[in-house]
C-alpha cells in the first residue's frame, strides 16, 4: 500500500527535527493546532488528555480510538507542520490504529506501556511485541519511516520501589529500541542526572515539561531531545476560559477579554485560507 509523498516527507523532517531538540506544546484540536504552528512551531504533537477533555471525556484512555483519530484528522488538515499523535495505549489493537493514523496523515506517534484502567504496565517484552506490531503496521501501510515515541509510565504511576525505577527504565529502552521505537518518553521524571543517564542509552529522551520543573534549556544540557508539555497548553486555556466567565458573570466586566488576547482577526485569518 502507498500513501502519499507529503507524508513520507513530514516523516522524513519529524525524523530530522529528533536530530535535534524538538519543543511540542501539546494540540487537541485543530485551533489549537492551528495556533501554536502560526507561533513558531515546527510539528505539532496532540495530548490525549486535551482531546478527551473537549470532547467531555477524562483522561486516561477514557475516548475512544475513532474519538481521537477524528481528532487527529482535522489537526493534520489543519496545518502544515508534521504531526504525531498520542494514541494512548493503542486502543485494544494496536496494527489497526497505526494503520489508521497513517491513513489521515499523521507521521508519527506515541505508545504507552500502561494499561487502561488498572495502573499497571505491560512488561517490557509484551510492550516489545507491541512496538513491532506498530512498525510492522506502519510498513504495511506504506509509511516505514513512521515515528514511533515509546512511552514508559515506570515514574509517572510510580511503579516498583523507588530505587529499582531507573534500572526499569534503562531496561526498557534497550528493548523498545530493539523493537523499532525511535525514542523513550518518561513521563514523571524531570530529574536531570536521571534524564541524563537514560539519554547515554540507545533512544533520545522526551521529557514532559511544565511549572517548577527544569528549563528547556536546562532540559536540553541534560541530554533531552525531545520538550513536551502533556495537557498544560489545554489546562492554561481553560483556566483563561474560566477566567473570563467569572469575570462576566461575577463582576459583568470583560477585562479579561483585553490585554494580550489574540484579536479576532489574526485569529480567524489562521483558518480562511
Amino acid at each position: 500500500m502507498s500513501v502519499e509523498a507529503k507524508s513520507t516527507e513530514k516523516a522524513l523532517r519529524l525524523r530530522a527535527l529528533g536530530g535535534g531538540l524538538l519543543v511540542l506544546p501539546n494540540a487537541w484540536d485543530a485551533g489549537s493546532a492551528a495556533v501554536i504552528e502560526a507561533a513558531g512551531a515546527s510539528a505539532i504533537a496532540t495530548t490525549s488528555g486535551g482531546v478527551a477533555w473537549s470532547i467531555g471525556r477524562g483522561d486516561g484512555q477514557h475516548a475512544t480510538r475513532a474519538e481521537m483519530l477524528e481528532a487527529a484528522a482535522r489537526i493534520v488538515a489543519a496545518v502544515d507542520v508534521p504531526v504525531t499523535v498520542d494514541i494512548e495505549g493503542g486502543y485494544e489493537d494496536v496494527a489497526a490504529t497505526v494503520r489508521e493514523v497513517v491513513a489521515l496523515g499523521a507521521v508519527g506517534i506515541n505508545l504507552e506501556d500502561s494499561k487502561a484502567g488498572d495502573g499497571t504496565l505491560h512488561t517490557a517484552s509484551e510492550q516489545a511485541e507491541r512496538i513491532r506490531a506498530a512498525r510492522a503496521a506502519a510498513a504495511g501501510a506504506g509509511l516505514p519511516e513512521l515515528v514511533i515515541n515509546a512511552r514508559t509510565d515506570v515514574f509517572l504511576f510510580g511503579i516498583g520501589e523507588e530505587s529499582g525505577r531507573l534500572s526499569d527504565v534503562l531496561a526498557r529502552v534497550e528493548a523498545y529500541a530493539a523493537a523499532g521505537a525511535d525514542g523513550i518518553f518518561v513521563p514523571g521524571l524531570l530529574d536531570l542526572e536521571a534524564l541524563g543517564e537514560i539519554a547515554r542509552g540507545p533512544l533520545p529522551v522526551n521529557a514532559m515539561a511544565g511549572p517548577g520543573g527544569p528549563s528547556v534549556a536546562e532540559l536540553a544540557k541534560a541530554g533531552v531531545r525531545r520538550v513536551s508539555v502533556g495537557t498544560g497548553v489545554a489546562q492554561a486555556a481553560y483556566t483563561a476560559a474560566r477566567a473570563v466567565a467569572v469575570e462576566v458573570l461575577e463582576q459583568g466586566t470583560y477585562e479579561a477579554l483585553g490585554g494580550s488576547v489574540l484579536d479576532y482577526g489574526t485569529l480567524n485569518g489562521l483558518f480562511v485560507k
